[in-house]
């Protein structure tokens, strides 16, 4: 798999006027040098309700990179007084169902 470039901000100009010129996507992804899929989403993605405009459209993918992504979080259960009782008590547990199932009856 190669190497993703973002578009930029003369790319998108070039996807504008030869959209405008009446160029299919093909024709406009051999134009600036890129896939007819990224010519495909870009357009898919950035096209408002007046159609394609390129400085519309580098706002709002800028927008969406800076977007903060969700991070990753490390789980902590409880405060660690606690989670020493909460793991004891779930072994108790589980302990006492094993011998419930196989040894000594109620």
């Amino acid at each position: 798999m190669g190497h993703y470039q973002q578009l930029t901000r003369e790319q998108r100009y070039g996807i504008y006027t030869l959209l405008k010129t009446g160029h299919n996507q093909s024709k406009i992804a051999a134009g600036i040098g890129v896939h007819k899929s990224t010519i495909s989403r870009e357009l898919r993605r950035n096209k408002g309700l007046r159609g394609y405009r390129h400085k519309q459209a580098h706002d709002l993918a800028t927008a969406r990179h800076r977007r903060e992504r969700p991070k990753a979080r490390q789980m902590t259960l409880i405060s660690s007084p606690w989670r020493s009782r909460l793991i004891a008590s779930i072994r108790l547990s589980c302990s006492s169902i094993v011998h419930l199932l196989f040894g000594g009856g109620a």
